[in-house]
């Protein structure tokens, strides 16, 4: 059985400033609060929320991102899961679909599915509104 998610998010900047925002390191640490690696190559290493999350980079371009995603309190039988972006403009400025697949069981992709919207997307939004837009 496969425990995947596919969410959508409208956010207020342009797709080349959200795909900045989303790629850019020293960008996500801003709007995340916390240390934040990515490598903007193919194989590049990837990491969030001070750690709590790691991987590498499978694909990046203008309005595609993809990495593999596997949080610090996973058993190390647990596989990587894969999260992939991608931005499409639209009235509001960007629609952001997010496609999270594989993830190790129902709970893990149920608690990533609130996760996503309070503590990547709202702060993203928030940073958004009072950096872009002031």
């Amino acid at each position: 059985m496969a425990f995947d998610l596919e969410l959508e998010f409208i956010l207020s900047g342009k797709p080349k400033r959200v795909m900045q925002l989303l790629s850019d390191p020293i960008l996500i640490r801003k709007w995340s609060g916390e240390e934040a690696v990515l490598e903007n190559m193919v194989g590049g290493r990837f990491e969030m929320f001070d750690g709590w999350v790691n991987g590498k980079v499978l694909k990046i371009g203008e309005k595609e991102l993809a990495y593999t995603w596997k949080a610090s309190d996973w058993t190390e039988e647990m596989k990587s899961s894969e999260v992939h972006y991608l931005l499409e403009a639209n009235e509001a400025g960007t629609k952001v679909v997010v496609r999270h697949t594989g993830f190790p069981n129902e709970k893990e992709r149920d608690s990533h599915k609130n996760g996503w919207t309070d503590f990547f997307f709202d702060p993203l939004e928030d940073y958004i509104l009072m950096v872009d837009k002031s």
